[in-house]
């Protein structure tokens, strides 16, 4: 059965996509933390970070270089933005399908710590 991002992916779940291509999509966050907060994916299914093989490196550099256009396109690069990948339940990851958090438009502060 395949996942959320998956069927986003599919599109067979609306979402506000602000980029796709042949091998990644990208569409804001349904909660988002900040004013910009963008969701960028692969289309093919990785379930997480401890999953990627030697093949998918291409991919996963994709994603890194697709998060820089976006925010480019969004105008938040000057004033800069994070990037987050969640890995696992300790790390917060609570979709199954490996995706990289653009968030900025605004200060962020750095509230990572144990619970």
């Amino acid at each position: 059965m395949p996942c959320v991002f998956c069927k986003i992916a599919q599109k067979e779940i609306p979402a506000d996509i602000v980029y796709e291509d042949e091998t990644v999509m990208a569409f804001r966050d349904r909660h988002p933390i900040a004013p910009v907060h963008v969701l960028v994916i692969p289309k093919k299914h990785i379930g997480s970070v401890t999953e990627i093989d030697g093949g998918d490196e291409l991919l996963m550099g994709k994603l890194i270089t697709t998060a820089k256009k976006i925010a480019d396109d969004l105008r938040i690069s000057e004033k800069g933005y994070k990037l987050l990948i969640r890995v696992g339940e300790h790390g917060g990851q609570e979709v199954g399908h490996i995706h990289l958090h653009l968030i900025g438009g605004a200060p962020l502060r750095e509230e990572i710590r144990p619970l």
